[in-house]
């Protein structure tokens, strides 16, 4: 597949991460991508390391999820192994194989627990690796591995990525400074329960792993299970934040610990904003949007609504030809499922009201609708007007730079 460009909508500079306390990171290429570029991925973590996650909910996943569905009931940490470039998917007891020798390799390269080690992995499905492909790899990275690598571990993650998606936050738990670094990949097959992508964050703060654990799931289901591209859950998603404490605040006993609430917030914060990275970089995306949903039967039903609007290919192929057309929005909610009431339903495109009460506003004027819809940001709001519940979930158009990409993944 040939080189892409980058997404006209990725962002002007990327951050530069600070060092974390306890992660020595690196990314090397060992030829799993056919461009030659970085696909392996190595992080070190120090003793004690928490460590939770999400993955996704596909009934076929791959063998590193597998894994790590088990590794995560230890609550600990030593090594984070991400290849690039095959999925380790749907192939059989060869990835079952592939998994335990890469464990195998990591544990004694760092001297650590079977269960302290997790694999993720990213690329074409059904393709199997040789057993060592990745573990006789692991002592050359190891040699790499150093405080500063984020860059080149957020560049050994990448698929179809166009770029690197990295992120920082700063933070006090009690009276203690810590550190939020997360990096990120994801384009396509891009739908809630996760999506095709992988998401690692790294913190020295101290945090149990019980508690960590809830902060992820929260987080994750307003950021990574609050975005879409094409709708298509992927084999292979994962989140893992890795928590070294070697900040060493004060004791974390229970999530709703009142000196744990900045660091939450950052949390959440850092997840929305990679996932907000991934959508802008959604293949052949020419346009970010916004989907806000309010006045729902509940949070989860307005979620549902603001995901039918942002899957529909009639919407966001309108938005791509930048057509004002919102009575594919009317659609979109009709089809989703959750309780809607036709002659209370309102819809705002660019903060302009066009419909209220089921029907259109009276002299409404689609010429500066028509202006926003020309620009790269698209805001739509949705009003059922039944309830409180309310959700913002974020996609991206639908171009034919989508089906160049796809048609020509595996070539």
């Amino acid at each position: 597949m040939a080189a892409l460009s980058v997404s006209p909508l990725a962002p002007a500079s990327q951050p530069v991460l600070p060092k974390i306390r306890g992660v020595r990171l690196a990314g090397m290429a060992i030829g799993l991508k056919k461009n030659g570029g970085r696909d392996l991925m190595l992080a070190e973590l120090a003793p004690g390391t928490t460590i939770a996650g999400a993955l996704t909910r596909s009934l076929c996943p791959s063998a590193p999820i597998e894994w790590c569905r088990h590794a995560l009931k230890g609550g600990k940490a030593r090594a984070i192994i991400v290849n690039s470039g095959n999925s380790n998917a749907f192939t059989g007891n060869a990835g079952d194989i592939t998994v335990a020798e890469t464990v195998k390799s990591a544990m004694a390269l760092i001297g650590c627990k079977a269960e302290e080690v997790f694999i993720a992995s990213t690329g074409v499905i059904g393709q199997p690796l040789p057993p060592d492909a990745i573990a006789k790899a692991l002592p050359r990275i190891a040699k790499n591995l150093k405080f500063s690598g984020w860059k080149d571990a957020a560049e050994a993650i990448r698929t179809t990525d166009t770029f690197a998606k990295s992120v920082t936050r700063t933070v006090t738990i009690g009276d203690t400074r810590v550190t939020i670094n997360g990096i990120a990949k994801g384009s396509g097959m891009i739908a809630p329960d996760l999506a095709t992508m992988l998401a690692f964050l790294f913190t020295d703060a101290a945090i149990p792993a019980d508690v960590l654990q809830k902060i992820v799931s929260r987080a994750v289901k307003r950021s990574f299970n609050s975005i879409t591209v094409d709708s298509d859950t992927s084999t292979s998603d994962t989140v893992l934040f890795a928590a070294t404490g070697m900040a060493q605040n004060k004791t974390i006993e229970h999530l709703n610990d009142k000196q744990l609430k900045p660091f939450r917030r950052a949390v959440e914060s850092a997840m929305v904003e990679l996932a907000q990275l991934i959508v802008r970089d959604g293949e052949g995306a020419s346009k970010f949007i916004t989907i806000k949903v309010r006045g729902a039967a509940s949070g989860g039903a307005a979620r549902r609504v603001g995901l039918a609007i942002a899957n529909s290919p009639l919407v966001k192929t309108a938005i791509a030809g930048e057509d004002a057309n919102w009575g594919r929005i009317v659609m979109a909610v009709g089809k989703a499922g959750e309780r809607a009431d036709r002659d209370r339903l309102g819809i705002s495109i660019g903060g302009v009201p066009i419909t209220l009460n089921g029907q259109i506003v009276e002299n409404y004027d689609e010429t500066p609708v028509a202006k926003h819809m020309t620009g790269s940001d698209i805001d739509i709001e949705v009003d059922l007007d039944i309830g409180k519940g309310k959700a913002t979930v974020w996609t991206c158009d639908l171009t034919h730079g989508y089906i160049d990409i796809n048609g020509s993944y595996r070539s």
